[in-house]
């Protein structure tokens, strides 16, 4: 009977001596994880019950309490997936039930509870996993904060809006990856205590779609008081939604409506019974994108602070000077093709736009299509953002990466420059991770941007030599060959999305539907919807 009795509490990981890693204890029940270089590490934790069967299409909902001591020292499987978010990493491992989150945190303390920054991982809304190494927080919480990575449903499975669903949810469907976003939100207020973290210093962190993310929740009435800061690194939601009706929710219901139609399926168990392997076709990809008319996400981000009807933190943001050179093939671009194969990606787009980036050779076009995308993907976006943050008198700071990683010549990054993602390996401060010839200049880059972040966190600005941006005076601060402040650039082409916006919309940057075009709008500029 003892060693039966023995046997069980060893399974339990209660037996004295089982438990070789640190412990937190959080509302489901122990969990065990992991030190390593002066770090503990809390892997693979439930925020969120499996989202798989009659689940699938709804809110999440409370993980299920365990007995015991729970294994916290691998990854979870990542959000079902095809293909990459950042080309040359490996596939990750996915299941449908995938709500987990990781924590990092100094393995010593003082008892002063710490501040917590939570990083959404970007991939288009289709891709992505926590798991990526790139997104370790062990550097930054060697900082003196609690890092914590989230999943969320992708694609197809986090985004899709139909009338059936709608119908079953309250008159609304899609962004069930914003509400798996807000839930793991929710669970940190309730367990980052148990971390050493502090649940009134939260900063929500994220880059690309994750920056993107940043955005919806600082106009999710449902994430207010969840965060205090937000940092958005390449991604914003401004444009005019009257070039994207498809992101309103009866235009995300006709899309859904249609592609299930294709598939057979029209009622809600039809769907739900559809195998996981048809919701990641290229079809079901292009449903991923955040629907706003939803209780998450009932304003776009650009007309919930034209309203006043967002989350004033202070924010940190910027991007990258050259985004377009990891994410288009800018080969094949010549000066005879450079309309038709903009055309060909981004459909019929108001020809002001391509005549503010004019050229006269093959190279000059290759130039322009370069600027072109990193400008109407993120550098519009971002500089648009600070405006509004700026113009409602609340804090922000601007940064514009410009520095060229050492990637290697025989590598799918050979050609990236400071491309998208190119900040993250100094952000994160893992220059180790890469055999590259790093310098000392990329050594101290990094030092400069990870203790930035980690300042930011702890105190809500970025550090005394980073100026705030101002609407009177738009600088930034350039990460290049050494970080330093200086005005806005590329301004000439931004200048043409504001006029083309302004046009599309029928009134001045930043002012309320109500505003007639020409008449004067509030004095804060905004943008996009």
């Amino acid at each position: 009977m003892r060693r039966r009795l023995l046997a069980l509490l060893i399974g339990l990981g209660l037996a004295h001596g089982a438990i070789a890693g640190p412990v937190a204890r959080v509302e489901t029940g122990r969990l065990e994880g992991i030190s390593q270089g002066g770090v503990d590490a809390f892997l693979g934790t439930p925020y969120a019950a499996p989202p798989t069967g009659e689940r699938r299409w709804r809110p999440p909902v409370a993980a299920k309490a365990w007995r015991g001591v729970r294994r916290a020292d691998a990854y979870a499987p990542a959000c079902p997936q095809a293909g990459v978010s950042m080309p040359g990493e490996s596939p990750p491992r996915t299941d449908e039930d995938c709500l987990y989150l990781n924590v990092w945190r100094p393995a010593t303390r003082s008892g002063e509870p710490l501040p917590v920054v939570v990083w959404i991982h970007g991939g288009g809304w289709n891709n992505g996993a926590t798991s990526l190494p790139l997104y370790a927080g062990d550097r930054l919480a060697a900082r003196g904060v609690v890092f914590v990575s989230i999943a969320y449903r992708l694609g197809a499975l986090g985004f899709l809006a139909h009338p059936a669903l709608s119908a079953e949810g309250g008159g609304q469907s899609g962004d069930y990856g914003l509400m798996d976003q807000v839930a793991a939100l929710r669970w940190i207020q309730r367990n980052i205590a148990a971390f050493g973290g502090d649940p009134g210093r939260v900063t929500i962190a994220g880059q690309s779609a994750g920056a993107m993310s940043v955005s919806a929740l600082m106009a999710s009435p449902e994430a207010e008081g969840l965060f205090h800061r937000a940092i958005a690194q390449s991604g914003g939601l401004f444009e005019p939604l009257e070039l994207a009706p498809n992101y309103r929710l009866a235009g995300a219901e006709k899309d859904g409506a249609a592609w299930a139609a294709d598939e057979g399926a029209r009622t809600t168990g039809e769907l739900r019974a559809l195998p996981l392997e048809r919701l990641l076709t290229p079809a079901a990809r292009r449903l991923a994108h955040p629907v706003v008319g939803t209780r998450v996400l009932p304003l776009s981000p650009y007309e919930a602070y034209v309203a006043g009807r967002w989350n004033r933190v202070p924010l940190l943001l910027g991007y990258n000077a050259e985004e377009a050179r990891s994410l288009v093939d800018l080969a094949p671009v010549t000066a005879r093709s450079f309309t038709a194969e903009i055309t060909r990606d981004w459909g019929p787009l108001p020809p002001a736009l391509l005549a503010g980036y004019p050229f006269t050779d093959d190279a000059g076009a290759r130039r322009a299509r370069a600027d072109f995308e990193r400008d109407l993907r993120f550098s519009w976006d971002m500089w648009a953002w600070a405006r509004l943050q700026a113009g409602a008198g609340q804090p922000v700071w601007l940064y514009r990466f410009s520095r060229r990683p050492p990637f290697p010549a025989d590598s799918v990054r050979a050609d990236w420059g400071a491309g998208h993602f190119a900040e993250l390996w100094y952000m994160f401060d893992h220059l180790e991770q890469e055999p590259w010839a790093w310098t000392a200049q990329d050594r101290a880059l990094a030092e400069v941007m990870a203790g930035a972040w980690a300042a930011f966190a702890r105190e809500g600005r970025p550090g005394e030599h980073w100026p705030a941006y101002r609407l009177d005076e738009p600088s930034l601060l350039d990460l290049g060959e050494v970080a330093a402040p200086g005005p806005v650039p590329e301004l000439p082409g931004l200048r043409v999305f504001d006029a083309v916006y302004d046009a599309v919309r029928g009134r001045p940057f930043g002012a309320p539907p109500t505003a007639r075009a020409g008449s004067e709008g509030p004095s804060r500029p905004g943008r996009r919807d």
